[in-house]
């Protein structure tokens, strides 16, 4: 089970820092992805780690301001929001898939197998 936490009402320019918990099982060895759902949109592929290398791969919209990272030791990811902008106005969500992929085939939703329940970060202009 994943759990999103900490969104929030932001003004432009803030920053936050997302946190998804992992419970029930370790999530070391799982890759680890963040989407993002806007309204009346679908899920937008954010960030993405890889648990092999630790790579991480970014969506454009998002790379030089967003940080993601994880702490297996606490089973835990986080995305490290900086300079947010009224788009990046969405429900965000973590997920996890069980590390069968390439790091460039987690750009999709559809290969993840556990999902966060999703936390709303609203950026005001």
């Amino acid at each position: 089970q994943l759990q999103a936490y900490e969104g929030g009402l932001v003004q432009a320019g803030a920053l936050l820092r997302l946190s998804c918990v992992a419970s029930g099982r370790t999530f070391s060895d799982y890759h680890m992805g963040w989407f993002r759902q806007a309204p009346g949109k679908e899920r937008e592929f954010v960030a993405a780690l890889s648990w092999r290398t630790s790579r991480i791969y970014y969506a454009d919209s998002v790379k030089g301001r967003f940080t993601a990272s994880r702490d297996n030791a606490k089973n835990t990811a986080y995305l490290q929001m900086n300079s947010l902008k009224p788009e990046d106005t969405a429900i965000y969500y973590c997920a996890a898939e069980p590390g069968d992929r390439s790091i460039g085939q987690l750009n999709t939703p559809l290969v993840y197998d556990y999902w966060g329940q999703g936390t709303l970060v609203t950026v005001s202009s």
